[in-house]
């Protein structure tokens, strides 16, 4: 069964490309040009995975995201903008999206990022991955998708999870930007890609400020990052 693929795009050259290049890859795609139609699918059939434009009429592509993740809406979302700027793809990565592509873009990329996040949703775990883990006041349960902090759910997205799923497997060992993108993006760094740096200080609210006695996410510099206990 082939996974379903919601384009939001109001362009509709570039939404038909989209669609064109996304089926050849064996997706099934559906697109539409306005934030709102585009949030309702999402709330109602959430598909697989999400292409976003930014720039949308209406209720822009910045919204979109913020509204779907406040909800609790985990489909993984790529942005495609023509906005370039390292401020912009920090704060759609904050908000909650998956990737991000400028435009103009190759279809072939669209389709192998489009890919790695769909796999990353819908994959069966590794031998491993069932397993939680505890550290100290930190709990992770990969069945629930969720970490839990002295009791209490940290509230992380499925990307944020993946990340400190990544990390906590590998407990005490610095791993690079590098082995995190691929491990949990499955791409690998591009000059400046802050996306790694956005997902683990989003991380340390959510999971070092509500710990009591401990931080979990320590920076090697210029290296990488660990997930190990260390003494507040």
């Amino acid at each position: 069964m082939s996974s379903k693929v919601l384009i939001i795009e109001d362009d509709d050259v570039i939404a038909r490309g989209m669609s064109r290049h996304l089926q050849a890859a064996g997706f099934d795609p559906v697109s539409v040009s306005s934030g709102e139609i585009g949030l309702q699918r999402l709330r109602f059939e959430r598909p697989d995975v999400c292409v976003l434009d930014l720039m949308l009429p209406g209720l822009d592509g910045w919204r979109v995201i913020e509204q779907a993740r406040s909800e609790g809406i985990g489909t993984p979302i790529v942005v495609v903008s023509a906005r370039g700027t390292e401020h912009d793809r920090v704060h759609a990565l904050e908000l909650g999206a998956d990737d991000y592509l400028v435009k103009p873009f190759s279809m072939k990329e669209l389709a192998a990022r489009v890919t790695a996040v769909a796999r990353r949703g819908t994959s069966a775990p590794d031998p491993r991955r069932d397993d939680e883990i505890v550290i100290e006041e930190l709990r992770l349960d990969p069945r629930n998708v969720q970490a839990y902090v002295d009791g209490r759910s940290a509230d992380v997205t499925p990307t944020e999870f993946r990340l400190l799923y990544a990390l906590a497997v590998e407990q005490g060992r610095v791993l690079t930007r590098d082995e995190l993108l691929q491990r949990v993006w499955g791409r690998r760094a591009t000059h400046r890609d802050r996306t790694v740096d956005v997902f683990v200080r989003k991380l340390r609210e959510k999971i070092d400020r509500r710990a009591t006695t401990h931080t979990f996410l320590q920076t090697r510099y210029g290296v990488g990052y660990k997930l190990e206990a260390e003494p507040k």
